[in-house]
C-alpha cells in the first residue's frame, strides 16, 4: 500500500491522518513509523523519515506511506560492533541486512541498527556499501567531518579493502594469482585475486580478492566474466544456488585514520 498526499488542512496527528487514509489501526501505523516507512517533507526541505506518531501536520506538509506487512514483519539479523572510534564505528554486517533502508523501511538496516546501537545520541553516516547479500566488515561515521574524510578515502581508492570468495571451478588452473581488469559500466575496473584451495569433491575454489576500485558489484560480476561465478550469488551464476547464501565476505578494511592519523586495519573475527 502507497499512500502520497498533500495535507489540506492542518491539526491532526501524523499518526490519525493516516488511520483514516489507509484504513489501517493506528498500532499499525506507528510500528510502520518506527520501523521508517512512513515519510514527511515540509514546505522547505526534503523527504525525512517520521517517526513521530503524535506530530501535528499543517497545511502544505506533504506525507507518504510505503506499507507493505512483508517487509514490516521481517525481523533484521543481528550485526555487530566491532570497534569504536568516536568519529566513526567499526561493524561486522551479516549476510542478508542492506547497509542502508528503502521507501518501505530501515529497521533491517545496517545504518539504523547503528543508530538504535547508539540510542540515537549520535548521527549515522553511510560512507561506503556492501551487498546486501554479502558479509563482513563495514565503517559507519557519526560525524559530518569523519563522513567526508572516509568518503573521501574510499572515492580515492585509499582503503585497502580485502575480500574472501568461494567460486565455481578450478581458478587455480588459471594460476593461484590473477588479475581481472574488464571494464564496469564503460569505467576501470581492477579485481586482484589469490587461490587458496580446490575442493574438488564441491568442484570450488577459495580465494583472496583485493579490489583497487569500488564498481558495483565489481567482484560477482568480474568472477562471473571470467566462468567463475560467486556460489550462491542470486543475480550472476544463477546455477550456482546454495542453500548458506552467498560465499563472498569482507575481511578486512586497512587505511590512514582520519581521527589518529595512524594506519589502522580492522579485521573480522576468526
Amino acid at each position: 500500500m502507497i499512500i502520497k498526499v498533500d495535507v489540506q488542512e492542518g491539526g491532526k496527528t501524523a499518526c490519525d491522518f493516516l488511520a483514516a487514509r489507509s484504513g489501517l489501526s493506528k498500532s499499525r501505523i506507528k510500528e510502520a513509523m518506527k520501523k521508517g516507512a512512513i515519510w514527511l517533507k515540509k514546505k522547505k526541505g526534503g523527504f525525512k523519515r517520521l517517526r513521530r506518531a503524535s506530530l501535528n501536520l499543517v497545511k502544505g506538509d506533504r506525507i507518504e506511506m510505503h506499507y507493505d506487512e512483508k517487509v514490516l514483519s521481517t525481523i533484521p539479523p543481528v550485526a555487530e560492533c566491532l570497534a569504536d572510534r568516536g568519529g566513526y564505528s567499526v561493524w561486522q554486517k551479516p549476510a542478508g541486512m542492506m547497509a542502508q533502508g528503502t521507501m518501505y523501511g530501515d529497521h533491517c538496516s545496517l545504518l539504523r541498527t547503528a543508530e538504535l546501537f547508539y540510542s540515537l545520541s549520535r548521527e549515522v553516516f553511510l560512507v561506503h556499501r556492501l551487498d546486501r547479500e554479502a558479509s563482513g566488515i563495514m565503517l559507519i561515521a557519526h560525524n559530518g567531518t569523519a563522513a567526508a574524510a572516509l568518503s573521501g578515502l574510499f572515492q580515492k581508492n585509499m582503503i585497502t579493502k580485502k575480500y574472501r570468495a568461494e567460486v565455481f571451478g578450478d581458478l587455480g588452473g588459471k594460476g593461484r594469482r590473477g588479475l581481472i581488469d574488464f571494464l564496469l559500466d564503460g569505467k576501470t575496473a581492477i579485481t586482484e585475486y589469490q587461490v587458496l584451495s580446490y575442493d574438488p569433491g564441491k568442484g570450488t575454489s577459495e580465494v583472496e580478492v583485493l579490489i583497487k576500485t569500488g564498481r558495483l558489484h565489481q567482484i560477482r560480476r568480474h568472477f562471473d566474466m571470467i566462468g567463475h561465478p560467486v556460489i550462491g550469488d542470486p543475480r550472476y551464476g544463477k546455477e550456482n544456488k546454495n542453500a548458506d547464501g552467498m560465499k563472498l565476505t569482507a575481511v578486512s578494511l586497512r587505511f590512514i585514520c582520519p581521527v589518529s592519523k595512524k594506519e589502522v586495519e580492522f579485521l573480522l573475527p576468526g
